[in-house]
């Protein structure tokens, strides 16, 4: 019996080897090398599923579409730069599909609304003067954007929107016109939060941008050892009357320091400056071991650690409120603007001053 056992694993194996088919994945990756002066976009429609498309260092004049699930889009570090293209195309027509390019958009993944692109992976690279967006996102699933450096983008370094299962790991979004870090269910309406499904942001830099990080009606996510500094607000969270609230996420062991930047108003938002971490309208977060320092500003959203309405007037509620370090932040540390039956809930916080007083 022992020898038909070996026999049989004998011959599985070789079956195996014999068959081209056997391992997809590891018999078909490839790696599509590209140099300055070649096309990023080519190598990527170029790409299947499992290929690394490995970009040289170098200045490339072009934006980038995604749409192959299962592509690894990586360059050497912030020496491979994209830009926008040095030759503008025709403006397309009002009933055209605007493109990555013509949106003013450095590198595009995009899928379908009820067919994600999937684990695809962007990673070590720079990207830099778009008029809106550095990295944007629509339809995705557990994306990976790392080590990307965004830098004076128009509207938001990276942004992400209908997607779940996102990984936002040690990237630099800095100067860039609005978020940093740009984070929805969608920005076309207003409706109720959606579930990410586990997003993660952890370990980036971000810094002079309107919004280091903006949540926008999302739940059940994960913001974790972030610096955010310089911004006119480190981290605003924003919900509205819809349900379920923006919430159900937790945020621990960031770095919020002098976000004393100055923005004007919005049709949506006063001018802000000096704001550190911001819910408006949100329902059960967590901010825990969080050290908010140094903020200081006279906005209605100025302060360390602000629980502030929204602007259709939801309160935050159920919201928790840990065992953060704070220091010289104005006009408190801690802000708490709903009305008490709220139920958020201030713990173990090491601070000195709080609106309404007694929350330290």
């Amino acid at each position: 019996m022992k020898r038909n056992h070996v026999r049989c694993a004998a011959f599985v194996a070789v079956l195996l080897a014999a068959s081209p088919g056997a391992f997809p994945a590891s018999a078909t990756t490839r790696t599509l090398t590209v140099h300055p002066g070649q096309s990023i976009q080519k190598a990527v429609n170029a790409a299947h599923a499992g290929d690394t498309v490995l970009v040289k260092a170098g200045t490339y004049h072009e934006s980038v579409t995604i749409k192959t699930s299962g592509v690894t889009l990586r360059g050497v570090g912030p020496r491979t730069v994209i830009v926008p293209p040095k030759k503008k195309k025709a403006v397309p027509s009002p009933k055209a599909a605007v493109g990555c390019v013509e949106g003013g958009k450095g590198i595009c993944v995009i899928g379908l609304r009820n067919k994600p692109v999937t684990n695809v992976t962007v990673s070590d690279l720079k990207l830099t003067g778009f008029s809106r967006v550095g990295l944007w996102s629509m339809a995705t699933d557990h994306l990976t954007v790392q080590r990307v450096k965004a830098e004076k983008n128009g509207q938001w370094g990276i942004s992400q929107e209908h997607s779940t299962r996102g990984v936002f790991r040690n990237n630099v979004a800095r100067d860039n016109g609005d978020a940093g870090l740009y984070l929805a269910n969608t920005t076309m309406s207003e409706k109720g939060a959606t579930d990410s499904r586990g997003l993660v942001v952890e370990g980036n830099t971000l810094e002079g941008n309107r919004n280091g990080l903006t949540v926008l009606r999302l739940r059940n996510l994960r913001v974790h050892r972030n610096y955010l500094t310089g911004n006119c607000t480190g981290m605003i969270v924003i919900g509205d009357e819809n349900k379920p609230r923006a919430g159900a996420f937790t945020v621990t062991e960031n770095i919020v320091l002098r976000n004393n930047k100055y923005c004007a108003k919005t049709a949506r938002l006063p001018f802000v400056q000096g704001a550190g971490i911001v819910l408006s309208g949100a329902e059960s977060v967590s901010l825990k071991h969080n050290m908010v320092a140094g903020n200081s500003g006279r906005s209605s959203l100025s302060g360390g650690i602000v629980l502030s309405k929204s602007m259709v007037g939801a309160a935050n509620t159920k919201n928790r409120v840990d065992e953060n370090w704070f220091s010289g932040n104005a006009p408190a540390d801690l802000v708490d603007q709903n009305a008490t039956k709220a139920g958020n809930l201030f713990r173990g916080n090491f601070c000195r001053v709080s609106v309404p007083a007694g929350l330290c």
